[in-house]
């Protein structure tokens, strides 16, 4: 590994990219000469060589001059703003504003005292122009007008939000809710996994009966159309759209008028699925897909009554070209195989010529894919009401993943804002001390700025259409992303910046207009401005208790926490509390070979966390003393950790449903993949006996346990 020259350290800092970093211990850690220059090579500059480096400089120095204005420009509501112009230096230069409502006007220029630079052999002037503080928030327009008025230039104007303002039911009080993973969360009438209608049950039950305000999902995020199908919902081929597996068949209103023949074909499908919601064994998306896929192209044969017909046509005009994309591609996945490295070279690029003619030869597949999304938007929808109708203010939380699989619809759709050759993870930490690779490719921050930040709000927007709030998960992603070269380890990797203030105003302001909150994921290594600067902005934070401790390693009390933000005992990544508790991460990682210290050591360091955790329970009156040798102990003090995290001023506080229900098997173990059952746990109790939302209304036992932990939380 060879150190960072200066020469190279200064074009790297000046261009986002960093040359060290201090790790989650506030050790300083240096990076490899080696990945800088294979990050700036992913960012299209090549600083390879000493005249590499002055070429770098030189288009660096003259990027802003070549443009007439800004690709885009980020205004926060109420403050006023200055952004530059460039014209061939002489000639006269207007510059207007035009609204989203279509309303124009002139904007005012500004002094500026800036000599002309030559660009290509011509001498560019610069002029200033005020972007005044009276502008609604919304996506606006700039133009660049020559002294014909002819348009020379265009700027996209983004007035985002100061800051979000509360949901009303946080406005008086601190609310729960409970936090699950869907595809686990099993009915009656599910078809092997949880779906949409158990979504709208399982909150319907959490907010009538047990007064939940919230209900946080894990990402819905679209799968291949293809199985096997990855397991992680944090790895979709898409963001913006969803995984129509979850869709529930029966709740279609085509189903109702299929033919007796197909109607029984499709209980056919459901039949042995429906089976497996009370087997204990691990899920099985795929035989789930695969019914429900021939299931659904028996419906999509029946006829649609006008008026579905005119929503359905109205949804696809309105989700527009983005779906028509993701659509295609699924298509040719249909056709090709997953992964383009299967595919024909000249079907690799959307915008290619054979792409187009495939697009009309399977148009009848591209279709079916924009159908299904229809659906679940439909699905989706009605949820929300059945939420609303069961009196929980904030509805559904939707989990936003950090990236995308390298071979999904959105690396095809959206390479050209997509940094290539790159991995998005995390340097080492306690918990993975080679780091994390998440297999992911990050955005470029150039090309997404230059694209007016358009794919970023168009994801955003469908996901809050009918959700009451959005958790970002690895929100320091909108800060800065440990990028990590293809080939490489995570821990040779490095931190590339991107513009916070446009990704977080946007984000603020599709909130806003979905009425919704925002939940930023900031644990790990945070500088420590920037939860000031999320809180500022009405951005909500995340603190897990298992996590809360100083610098010296003494725990940070609930009652010390941080008001804005959405606390919980665990986290999807840790297992159930009372497998924490258990110490079954610890032999589990132990079993994998991912412990980077001997065993004894890593179980006396848990034993100790535990201990002091059972101490100051005991000594705020939240737990019975006595020693922790069974069962009914370990359950006693997850309730005594609920009560505790009740005592946090948190606005919102979660609880898991595998706690409720006493599972204690990790729902996910980072670190691994086929190593161990990642995202394939069924929703089970400490027996391992499955359970249904029937069972959480049915079962006296369960009910029982459930009562003492909401009891514990309720405020």
């Amino acid at each position: 590994m060879t150190s960072v020259p200066p020469e190279l350290a200064d074009l790297a800092r000046t261009l986002g990219v960093a040359v060290d970093y201090v790790d989650q211990g506030g050790q300083l850690r240096e990076v490899s000469a080696e990945s800088v220059l294979d990050v700036l090579a992913a960012l299209g500059v090549d600083a390879s060589t000493d005249e590499a480096r002055a070429t770098a400089w030189d288009e660096l120095r003259l990027r802003d001059w070549r443009r007439a204005l800004p690709p885009v420009f980020i205004a926060r509501e109420g403050a006023s703003g200055r952004v530059w112009a460039h014209v061939q230096h002489g000639w006269p230069l207007t510059l207007e504003v035009e609204l989203e409502d279509g309303f124009r006007f002139v904007v005012q220029q500004l002094t500026h005292d800036v000599a002309p630079v030559e660009v290509d052999g011509v001498l560019v002037g610069e002029a200033a122009f005020e972007v005044p503080d009276h502008l609604p928030t919304g996506y606006h327009r700039i133009e660049a007008l020559d002294s014909d008025g002819s348009v020379f230039g265009v700027c996209s104007l983004i007035v985002v939000p100061q800051s979000l303002t509360l949901p009303t039911a946080l406005a008086e009080h601190p609310v729960w809710g409970l936090m699950a993973q869907l595809y686990s969360v099993r009915s009656s009438g599910s078809w092997g996994v949880g779906d949409l209608a158990d979504l709208a049950d399982l909150g319907s039950w959490a907010a009538l009966e047990q007064g939940a305000a919230f209900l946080l999902v894990n990402p819905l995020h679209a799968s291949s159309p293809l199985t096997p199908m990855a397991p992680s919902p944090y790895l979709p081929v898409a963001r913006r759209f969803f995984a129509p597996w979850y869709l529930r068949v029966e709740d279609i209103p085509e189903f109702d008028d299929l033919a007796r023949v197909d109607e029984e074909a499709v209980e056919a499908l459901a039949l042995p699925l429906r089976a497996l919601d009370t087997d204990p064994a691990l899920l099985d998306r795929d035989a789930a897909w695969e019914a429900k896929r021939a299931a659904l192209e028996l419906i999509r044969r029946v006829s649609r009554t006008t008026e579905r017909e005119a929503e359905f046509a109205a949804y696809r005009a309105h989700e527009g070209p983005g779906l028509t994309d993701f659509a295609v591609w699924c298509a040719l996945v249909e056709e090709n195989g997953f992964g383009d490295g299967e595919w024909p070279e000249e079907l690799r690029h959307p915008g290619g010529v054979a792409v187009a003619e495939a697009a009309t030869r399977l148009s009848d597949r591209v279709e079916f894919h924009i159908w299904l999304q229809w659906l679940v938007d439909q699905q989706l929808s009605e949820a929300k009401r059945a939420l609303e109708e069961a009196g929980m203010p904030l509805g559904v939380i939707h989990d936003l993943a950090v990236g995308v699989h390298p071979e999904g619809a959105d690396a095809w759709a959206l390479q050209d804002v997509l940094a290539q050759g790159i991995e998005v993870g995390c340097p080492p930490d306690m918990y993975n001390q080679v780091g994390q690779n998440w297999s992911q490719p990050p955005w470029h921050p150039w090309a997404l700025a230059d694209a007016g930040f358009v794919p970023f709000r168009d994801m955003l927007r469908t996901i809050l259409r009918h959700a009451g709030g959005i958790r970002v998960d690895h929100m320091l992603g909108l800060f800065r992303l440990w990028w990590i070269p293809a080939g490489r380890p995570p821990y040779e990797g490095t931190y590339v910046t991107y513009d916070h203030e446009a990704l977080v105003g946007i984000l603020c302001l599709e909130a806003q207009r979905a009425g919704a909150l925002v939940i930023g994921e900031d644990l790990g290594t945070v500088e420590p401005w920037v939860q000031e600067f999320l809180a500022s902005r009405g951005v909500l934070g995340t603190s897990i208790l298992w996590f809360e401790r100083r610098p010296d390693g003494s725990i940070i009390e609930p009652k010390e926490w941080r008001s804005a933000c959405l606390s919980s005992v665990s986290v999807h990544d840790l297992p159930p509390t009372a497998g924490y508790i258990e110490g079954v991460h610890v032999d589990l990682r132990e079993r994998l070979g991912l412990l980077s210290r001997p065993v004894e050591e890593e179980r006396a360091a848990h034993d100790a966390e535990i201990a002091e955790w059972r101490d100051l329970l005991v000594a705020r009156g939240l737990l019975e003393p006595g020693v922790l040798n069974g069962i009914n102990d370990v359950d006693a003090m997850v309730v005594a950790l609920h009560r505790c995290l009740a005592l946090s001023p948190s606005l919102l506080q979660g609880v898991a449903l595998v706690d409720l229900v006493g599972d204690v098997v990790p729902q996910n173990q980072p670190g691994t993949d086929q190593e161990h059952p990642n995202w394939r746990i069924p929703l089970r109790d400490r027996s391992g006996r499955p359970v249904q939302i029937d069972d959480l209304r049915s079962d006296p036992l369960l009910r029982a346990r459930v009562a003492r932990i909401i009891d514990a939380v309720r405020r």
